[in-house]
């Protein structure tokens, strides 16, 4: 039976969070990204944090951040453009319970290039 890379990665971020416990941590720490409204951390332990994240339109996070593996669902939909660290831009959209489990790559920012807020939930594979 052939199993994809994607299925693994589903089933190694449900493991990691199965096993971790409900440790949770009440403080963002590390690489988080600066939008309107702070990160809401919801659990954290040795290997995932789990929070939401709010962009307002219009609004880009303040720091480059780099990317591990994760798991995201937009809580709320809308359309956000990434700016890498060599200039290249690229246009997300997201519909409003869509998944995603994305790779790790290099460094960005975003802003919400909407009308409306996105809401995303990231569950981030350490």
């Amino acid at each position: 039976m052939k199993i994809s890379t994607g299925s693994i990665t589903r089933v190694l971020v449900l493991a990691s969070i199965l096993t971790g416990g409900m440790t949770s941590v009440a403080t963002a720490q590390g690489n988080l990204p600066k939008a309107t409204d702070a990160p809401k951390i919801l659990m954290e332990n040795e290997k995932v944090r789990v929070f939401e994240l709010t962009y307002k339109p219009g609004v880009k996070n303040e720091n480059a951040i780099s990317t591990t593996i994760r798991v995201v669902r937009a809580l709320k939909g809308g359309t956000v453009e990434r700016t890498y660290a060599d200039g290249k831009k690229e246009t997300i959209v997201w519909q409003t319970g869509e998944v995603r489990v994305l790779q790790p790559g290099p460094a960005f920012t975003n802003v919400n290039v909407g009308n409306s807020d996105v809401e995303l939930y990231i569950v981030l594979v350490k």
